[in-house]
């Protein structure tokens, strides 16, 4: 593991949403424009563990989950996206913008285009660079 991936694990904590599914309309192939396919998104963000910490046991003190269910049906409402790494680098540009957030795993899937498999996807990971 390298030095910036260690002081993620020991400075931080990962909040997640797991298996996401939000129907979108996305894909290059034509069978893919006749209409919105589930897409399963899985988003890890790495916030230091002292800015996550509540001291009152109140929502205001952490950084709320939705906030990532909101800035991916953001994205989702602007239209047809042709590429998943076009919406998984959309969403990373702006999970990543967020102050807290110091590291962001993201991932998306198409689990119904092919019979012979159980999905397709992308993943990204980025760390935001020092200031």
């Amino acid at each position: 593991m390298n030095t910036a991936m260690t002081e993620l694990a020991l400075n931080c904590r990962r909040l997640f949403l797991r298996n996401h599914t939000v129907d979108v309309r996305i894909g290059a192939h034509d069978f893919e424009k006749l209409g919105p396919q589930r897409i399963v998104f899985n988003v890890e963000l790495f916030v230091p563990y002292s800015a996550s910490t509540p001291t009152q046991d109140d929502l205001t003190e952490v950084l709320d989950y939705d906030f990532i269910r909101e800035v991916i049906a953001r994205r989702v409402a602007q239209g047809h996206i042709v590429l998943q790494e076009t919406l998984c680098d959309d969403l990373m540009r702006e999970l990543i913008a967020h102050p807290q957030v110091q590291a962001v795993r993201l991932s998306t899937c198409k689990p119904d285009v092919y019979p012979d498999c159980e999905a397709v996807g992308v993943e990204i990971f980025q760390i935001k660079p020092a200031s």
